[in-house]
């Protein structure tokens, strides 16, 4: 699924509760994370949920890194969000996570509005986190 296809079908909800719904149907497309990626390393701080991303960074192809994640947290709504992050950003290069604002993302489907401060604080952390990832990437590449 790409973000186009999210996009539209968010367009296509026009209530919230429709939304929410679609939201955790996306976490429930989320690639299983093994257990053993449930590790303090990859636990995300400052998120009241508990969500783990787990990185891994492909070199194949050209030889530009490619970042990518698996995704899981223990609430329904937070994995759906997860699930999107992950559209965004999973398998990207450093440069193009970099330049992909995905709070504006959020912004756009009207997140800012319907998620308690707790889970947008949470959402920050996770977007910083992945940024934080790309920014290390960068650094070791050059």
């Amino acid at each position: 699924m790409t973000i186009d296809e999210i996009r539209e079908n968010f367009e296509l909800l026009e209530e919230w509760d429709d939304r929410y719904r679609y939201v955790i149907e996306l976490g429930r497309t989320l690639e299983p994370m093994p257990e053993g990626e449930h590790s303090a390393e990859n636990k995300v701080n400052g998120c009241v949920s508990q969500v783990w991303l787990s990185k891994q960074i492909d070199r194949s192809g050209n030889g530009e890194p490619h970042l990518k994640y698996l995704g899981d947290s223990d609430a329904h709504i937070v994995r759906g969000l997860v699930a999107i992050l992950l559209t965004l950003y999973s398998g990207r290069t450093p440069q193009q996570i970099l330049s992909t604002d995905a709070l504006a993302v959020f912004d756009e489907f009207g997140f800012r509005e319907h998620l308690t401060p707790q889970r947008s604080n949470g959402l920050r952390s996770m977007v910083e986190r992945i940024r934080n990832d790309a920014r290390e990437a960068l650094a070791a590449a050059s």
